[in-house]
């Protein structure tokens, strides 16, 4: 394994599924930036606000990686992620619907650290799915 996917994989292992938030100040570049469907952001802290609002909507997350090509500097992971819509985030009440689907990220990696990152996956049907389960209001 070089030293990218070792990175990558760490990224999903302890970021996300073991709930590690300080591994993201340790593989993180404190000027990484990140690209999303709904924007860009910038930094440890942006990415750890984020994080946050999903581990609080779906507690049970789960990344599962099923693939991953790296060298020269760069990482590309699929993975399928599962969880329930259980807890408070994105401003959605809790709909204990279960979710999977399947996505992508790129990291480019210098001197150790994540810079730069791409996640493609459909976030637009994951939240429409979402709010069509909303408590009506009343």
């Amino acid at each position: 394994m070089n030293e990218e996917e070792r990175i990558g994989r760490r990224w999903f292992e302890r970021v996300w599924n073991a709930r590690d938030e300080s591994v993201v100040d340790e593989l993180m570049a404190a000027d990484a930036v990140g690209h999303m469907a709904h924007g860009t952001i910038e930094g440890p802290d942006a990415f750890k606000q984020i994080r946050a609002e999903f581990l609080s909507a779906f507690p049970d997350l789960r990344l599962e990686i099923e693939e991953v090509l790296s060298g020269s500097g760069r990482v590309a992971l699929r993975w399928r992620f599962t969880g329930t819509h259980s807890g408070p985030g994105f401003e959605l009440a809790p709909t204990g619907e279960s979710s999977s689907f399947r996505g992508t990220t790129w990291l480019r990696i210098e001197r150790g650290r994540i810079v730069e990152g791409w996640d493609t996956w459909d976030m637009g049907t994951l939240f429409a799915r979402l709010e069509a389960h909303q408590p009506a209001e009343g």
